[in-house]
């Protein structure tokens, strides 16, 4: 059996395609932007088969150069909670993809929530009710395109996140399925019982005939079929992004936390077979599930990080490339007390505000492009330092152990002076990953322990070593009272004071 894996990674901003040797080491890549629909205000989409045009794309390219004779598997990581609904004879979408970001059901949400729904939701998904998920954009699907919910009773429509389109698509419609990790974003699965919740899918009159079949995330997903780019390979493995990214973290101990800074940043810990009940807001997902035997974790979620810098650049034009960013922010005014609030999206974990609206407070005549620029990045730290301290309260309250050390990847953490900000904000020591891409090197860890490669989960935690550390130098006084400054600064835009 020769020696490369082949992972797909279908992101938020674009799809890649990425070879792995058996070392982990990655070889040839192909990437291509996403581009980003936006209908009405709070609304995100994108098209499906312009998706689905990119990973043809990029996967023949890489299988071109690296030869398909060599691909032993192929692993799928993906943009989580993001909907599609297609033909199933076809394999058509029958409308845009809603992503993560879209917050059109937040009345859909508030009705649940006046109905009494939020503590079913969270015992039985571990999640909490919020547009972020794919159930209400599901329901949404079903109630505003027309003749979609006929033809889904006439069974001729399939549903699924951008994992489970893939697979359709990659295996000529043999397949319609997801793993256990994808399965537990929709908010109409019990982690528990790792089954489709019915008396959600009754409420929120959903067919269970459109759903998938959920899978372990590591095993047998099919072959993908020739046409799609040349070459039949079997699929091993398919995982949401940020579970992906854990395991490229190799967090594969409980107590282990990463974060990932895409466009959103994305925080996870692993609490091993304890499916830890948060009391702070943070959700309770699935890690990964293999044999049937779940490993579970909690997540926090921020909506802006990377792409609040895409603000900066693209909406005020502060910043010419994200590079600037850094260059900007070492010129900027420690004392200038300006804080940028990014609730573009509204306000993700732990604070779960879909009105929220972005701010910059601490505004004066002195205030320069750099002092905002700084804010922006600062703003991740701040946030991070939100989700941790929640987290970890609710980690000590389970009885998991204490770990004061953050994993860290994603495009933001090429940026020295942000990594660095973090570590001070935050008071403890930051581990960039070893290479940009955890979450691609994740999803090709599942797919190619399942076909016999990179030993199992101790040995990828015993090869694992950090790119770049970064220690705290900031002084605790001045920690904590740019974070109070920040939590002023929250407090003023969910007030509507800002």
């Amino acid at each position: 059996m020769t020696g490369l894996v082949l992972a797909i990674d279908q992101g938020t901003t674009s799809t890649r395609a990425i070879v792995f040797d058996e070392a982990g080491r990655p070889g040839a890549s192909a990437a291509i932007p996403l581009r980003q629909i936006f209908p009405a205000p709070g609304w995100v989409e994108h098209d499906p088969e312009e998706i689905w045009r990119a990973v043809r794309e990029v996967c023949s390219a890489v299988v071109r150069e690296a030869g398909a004779a060599n691909i032993a598997a192929v692993g799928i990581t993906n943009q989580r909670e993001t909907t599609v609904v297609w033909d199933r004879a076809t394999g058509a979408p029958l409308h845009n993809a809603i992503v993560w970001q879209d917050r059109r059901t937040a009345p859909l949400c508030e009705e649940l929530k006046r109905e009494g729904w939020g503590t079913h939701v969270t015992d039985v998904t571990g999640l909490l009710i919020d547009p972020y998920f794919s159930a209400t954009k599901l329901a949404w699907l079903l109630g505003n395109v027309p003749g979609l919910a006929e033809r889904c009773a006439r069974g001729e429509v399939c549903f699924g996140t951008i994992d489970s389109f893939l697979l359709f698509k990659l295996t000529g419609g043999a397949l319609h399925a997801t793993d256990a990790t994808n399965a537990a974003r929709t908010m109409l699965f019990d982690i528990g019982k790792g089954v489709w919740d019915p008396q959600l899918l009754g409420r929120l009159q959903i067919p269970a005939g459109i759903l998938p079949e959920v899978r372990d995330t590591r095993g047998d997903f099919g072959m993908t079929h020739a046409e799609a780019f040349g070459a039949a390979l079997p699929i091993r493995g398919v995982a949401g992004d940020q579970q992906a990214a854990a395991k490229g973290q190799a967090c594969v101990r409980p107590s282990m936390i990463k974060a990932t800074y895409g466009t959103g940043c994305f925080v996870v810990a692993n609490t091993g077979d304890n499916k830890a009940q948060s009391a702070n807001r943070m959700l309770t997902t699935i890690l990964s599930q293999e044999d049937g035997v779940r490993t579970f974790a909690l997540e926090g979620a921020i909506f802006m990080a990377g792409a609040t810098i895409q603000w900066l650049r693209d909406n005020l034009g502060l910043i010419a490339d994200a590079a600037e960013s850094e260059t900007l922010a070492k010129q900027a005014n420690p004392e200038s007390g300006v804080y940028l609030v990014p609730a573009f999206q509204g306000l993700g974990a732990p604070v779960w505000d879909a009105e929220a609206r972005g701010a910059i407070v601490g505004l004066s005549r002195a205030s320069t492009k750099a002092d905002v620029v700084a804010a922006g990045l600062e703003s991740m730290a701040f946030q991070t330092r939100d989700l941790l301290g929640a987290m970890r309260e609710d980690m000590a309250g389970a009885g998991i152990g204490e770990n004061d050390v953050l994993r860290v990847d994603g495009g933001m953490t090429a940026n020295g002076w942000a990594m660095q900000r973090l570590a001070d904000i935050l008071g403890e020591c930051v581990e960039v990953a070893p290479i940009p891409e955890t979450t691609s090197l994740g999803a090709a860890y599942f797919a190619g322990q399942a076909a016999g490669f990179y030993g199992d989960d101790a040995e990828l935690a015993r090869t694992w070593k950090p790119a770049r550390r970064y220690e705290p130098r900031m002084a605790p006084s001045e920690r904590e009272a740019r974070y109070a400054g920040w939590l002023e600064a929250i407090a003023r835009v969910r007030s509507g004071k800002a």
